[in-house]
């Protein structure tokens, strides 16, 4: 039994489906089963109270060459991004929600941490596990709510290695009030 949304001649798919991406305007006795016409683009943008958008600028002229710059000093290490505001219900992202979420920053994090405070989104120990998860970048943890999979690095043999290494030399040497039940801790 063919559909009754076919009203103005539509095509039959591969699938047995109507192909109704670009319908033509119809006028039906029913209003129900009538198609108006769609808007232009610009129409459209009109109506959403936004305009086409403008030729971009042209690009300025190339400046002459400088004279030879002394040379450049040792790049510094990654600054530590500052966190976010809180969002309209009050909740606070971690400082890396939305970058990648790599052993750098993961040690970055732990450098900040404070095991005597209490854990929050911003205080966390990002190598502690729980029910053998790990945190997210905000130290919320899969099946928590508001957890987000975090943006990993990249990962071979030797990071592997190395990462293993450095977690080691850390549980060798914990944080002074780094114990269990301590405030900063989830387990």
């Amino acid at each position: 039994r063919q559909s009754t949304a076919l009203f103005n001649g539509g095509h039959i798919g591969s699938g047995g489906m109507a192909d109704t991406r670009n319908p033509d305007a119809l006028n039906h006795e029913d209003p129900r089963k009538s198609i108006s016409a769609a808007p232009s683009f610009e129409e459209y943008l009109k109506s959403r109270g936004g305009a086409p958008a403008a030729a971009a600028p042209a690009a300025p002229a190339p400046a002459a060459p400088a004279a030879p710059a002394a040379p450049a000093a040792p790049a510094a290490p990654a600054a530590v991004p500052s966190a976010a505001a809180p969002g309209s219900d009050g909740f606070q992202y971690g400082i890396y929600d939305g970058q990648k979420w790599d052993h750098d920053a993961k040690k970055a994090v732990y450098d900040q941490w404070d095991p005597t405070a209490p854990r929050s989104t911003l205080n966390f120990n990002p190598f502690e596990t729980f029910g053998g998860n790990s945190p997210d970048a905000s130290g919320i943890y899969p099946g928590e709510q508001r957890y987000k999979d975090p943006k990993r690095g990249d990962v071979s043999y030797a990071i592997m290695m190395a990462e293993k290494a450095d977690i080691e030399a850390m549980n060798a040497n914990p944080k002074a009030g780094d114990a269990p039940g301590a405030p900063g801790r989830k387990n």
